[in-house]
């Protein structure tokens, strides 16, 4: 643990999902190949549809409305849509074919191996003050089983701009009635985790769990004010 800020009282702390309570690289490409795989079986005409060309669909999509990109899910589903609309398929056939496989999607997205300091930790932390989930993902704390630790979650889109955007920070501050000057925020991303609240006026907890070094990371705008490298180290800080 390094400390780089003077820390406040802690009266609640926020998280981040992916990446910060759990692995999440082998999730998203599992889910990924089977959500595509799902596409391409879904009408004879997106079989030889590749991942590459989806990529530039999005990519497409993401420049026509840059506002879908703060919904991963939505920006996702119109994706899929648009795949199918392209193919030839009637507007109904591709509302329906992207219902079903965002379905695929969101089964695969919840196979989450959840690390066991995962859930001691927020056990721990949650009796002792009230513990939020922000995400920027399409992540269901539900699903993922820890969703009994958290006060409430909030997910980019539905409840505001994807961080280092502010909105949902403000939020979390509104709905506990708590001073950001005294949530610590816990993310493993530098900008959209610590930049973010700290620029919300947040304390701010980076989990580095790569071995990185904040002098050598072009991400370092901001110096968080505590640094972790193992998610159970935070109970010594209540």
């Amino acid at each position: 643990m390094k400390f780089y800020r003077p820390l406040r009282a802690i009266k609640a702390i926020t998280f981040d999902l992916d990446d910060t309570l759990y692995d999440n690289y082998p999730v998203i490409r599992k889910t990924t190949a089977e959500s595509h795989a799902a596409l391409q079986a879904y009408h004879p005409s997106l079989r030889d549809f590749t991942p590459e060309a989806y990529q530039l669909l999005r990519d497409e999509l993401l420049l026509r409305e840059p506002d879908i990109g703060h919904d991963v899910s939505e920006w996702r589903r119109r994706s899929v849509e648009l795949a199918m609309l392209n193919a030839g398929l009637s507007a109904a056939e591709a509302l329906t074919g992207a219902a079903q496989v965002m379905e695929v999607f969101h089964q695969w997205r919840s196979q989450v191996d959840m690390p066991e300091e995962t859930h001691q930790t927020l056990k721990i932390l949650a009796e002792k003050v009230p513990l939020v989930a922000i995400t920027n993902g399409n992540a269901q704390p539900e699903k993922l089983g820890i969703a009994d630790y958290f006060q409430f979650a909030l997910r980019a889109g539905p409840d505001g701009r994807a961080k280092p955007w502010m909105d949902m920070y403000h939020v979390a501050a509104e709905r506990l009635n708590i001073e950001p000057q005294h949530i610590l925020h816990v993310g493993d991303d530098l900008t959209s985790d610590v930049a973010g609240s700290l620029r919300c006026g947040m304390q701010a907890c980076w989990i580095n769990l790569r071995q990185g070094n904040l002098m050598h990371i072009n991400d370092a705008r901001l110096l968080p004010h505590v640094e972790i490298s193992r998610l159970a180290s935070l109970t010594s800080l209540l």
